[in-house]
């Protein structure tokens, strides 16, 4: 008899226990019961869920551009019109002029080689003018500013090749065995720890893949190039950037503590060898996405260093800019509130006791460094120091750590460990005075 226990999450809702006769039949129903989990079904319904979204705005930007072509459908249909109505116009003139040309017929030789040679030589004149139009417009400023913004955008076309390329490499080669590997018999790694480590990679590389697809779209039309409504596309979905750098931090921390596990670590460095990856390890294809924003900023900038101000798209790629900046300025916050925390979560761990002002996230820290205590001398005895538990004889050094809020006074034990001073070891600076003393003596 083979017994086996279903716990629920809520409460009020009592175990269910079960057995098998045999021992084969209750692994599977234990195996099939795991298969059967409800957040695996939601994680399938969030990937579905970022598919839906990325169809509804590739049918929006179809819509748009079907929007676009109607319109020079109609444009083209007035185009035509115009020219019927100037070749009719042209016709009547031409049967007006038919008896003169009638009469030219009877003209003299020598004056019919006089017309020719002078058509001939119009003909050559506005060769040459226009000859020298191209090569005047060619060594023009706004042509190099031509060629500089095409080069521009050839340029991020390549890198966002190479950036979906190592987007696909995380997903294909890291991703989705490591999601494969959390679902076997004995897992080296929880699925709760996957999606720790790369969060919303897989939808990010959505992402790029429509964009990559719409600027080699727009490469396809050269010379004419518009790129302000792609980022109008993207611009919406950058908040799953913000997710990212956000967890940036603790995903690495996450990888690290899942390497100190011998079969995830032997089964990472088996991934790490494939050819795709080109001997670069996970952490750097984690990394990649970090510097994804600042590169649209500044090639962005060189696009309006080149862009003329009564370009089209100016105003377009100004807004796409400026959104990105201010993106930009929220993830490097969010990062240095995250390194802050974990610098001071650092020092609080080297104190023996602890430091529970440490675990205030408004703290910042500023420095830290060793400083000389010295004993106090008043009337011309030696008076008792208040930052130390005994009376100062001499000089003592101490290890401080400087804080926004907190001056943290410590001594290091000969074991090399930090300890707080009992008395006066923490020091809240908006009850300090700081008296320098200019008299010498």
């Amino acid at each position: 008899q083979h017994y086996f226990t279903v716990l629920f999450g809520h409460e009020g809702q009592k175990p269910l226990e079960l057995r098998c006769e045999d021992e084969v039949d209750g692994d599977e129903w234990v195996e099939a019961i795991h298969q059967a989990s409800y957040s695996d079904i939601l994680i399938e319904r969030e990937v579905l869920m970022q598919k839906y979204i990325h169809l509804v705005q590739i049918v929006e930007t179809e819509k748009i551009a079907a929007n676009q072509l109607r319109h020079q459908l109609e444009d083209q249909d007035t185009e035509i019109e115009r020219l019927k109505s100037e070749i009719i116009a042209l016709n009547k003139t031409k049967e007006r002029m038919r008896p003169y040309q009638g009469n030219q017929e009877d003209e003299d030789p020598d004056i019919k080689k006089i017309k020719k040679v002078q058509s001939f030589m119009r003909g050559w004149l506005c060769r040459r003018k226009w000859k020298t139009i191209v090569q005047d417009y060619i060594c023009s400023p706004h042509a190099e500013s031509m060629r500089k913004r095409n080069q521009i955008v050839f340029n991020m076309v390549e890198a966002e090749s190479e950036y979906v390329h190592q987007l696909y490499v995380l997903v294909n080669c890291f991703l989705r065995p490591l999601r494969m590997a959390a679902s076997s018999k004995k897992p080296p790694i929880s699925h709760d720890d996957v999606s720790s480590i790369f969060l919303n990679s897989e939808t990010i590389m959505f992402l790029h893949e429509i964009f990559h697809q719409g600027l080699k779209a727009r490469i396809a039309n050269w010379p004419t190039l518009i790129l302000a409504d792609l980022f109008d596309i993207l611009l919406p979905m950058l908040n799953i950037y913000q997710e990212f750098v956000r967890n940036h931090q603790y995903s690495l921390q996450v990888l690290a503590n899942c390497k100190q596990n011998r079969d995830f670590d032997k089964l990472l460095k088996q991934y790490e060898a494939n050819p795709a990856c080109e001997g670069r390890m996970l952490e750097t294809f984690l990394t990649y996405p970090m510097f994804q924003i600042p590169r649209y900023i500044i090639t962005l900038h060189e696009l309006l260093a080149h862009t003329p101000h009564e370009h089209v798209e100016r105003k377009s790629l100004e807004f796409a800019k400026s959104k990105l900046e201010e993106l930009s300025r929220v993830m490097h916050d969010e990062v240095s509130d995250t390194e802050n925390i974990r610098k001071n979560l650092a020092i609080e761990r080297t104190i023996v006791e602890g430091c529970d002002i440490l675990l205030d996230t408004s703290q910042t820290f500023i420095r830290q460094g060793s400083l000389i205590q010295v004993p106090s001398v008043e009337r011309g005895k030696l008076s008792k120091v208040r930052l130390g538990s005994l009376s100062l004889k001499k000089e003592g050094e101490r290890q401080c750590f400087l804080f926004t809020k907190h001056f943290l006074i410590c001594t290091r034990s000969s074991g090399g460990k930090l300890h707080l001073l009992k008395t006066g070891g923490v020091l809240s600076l908006i009850e300090c005075t700081l008296v320098e003393e200019t008299d010498a003596s």
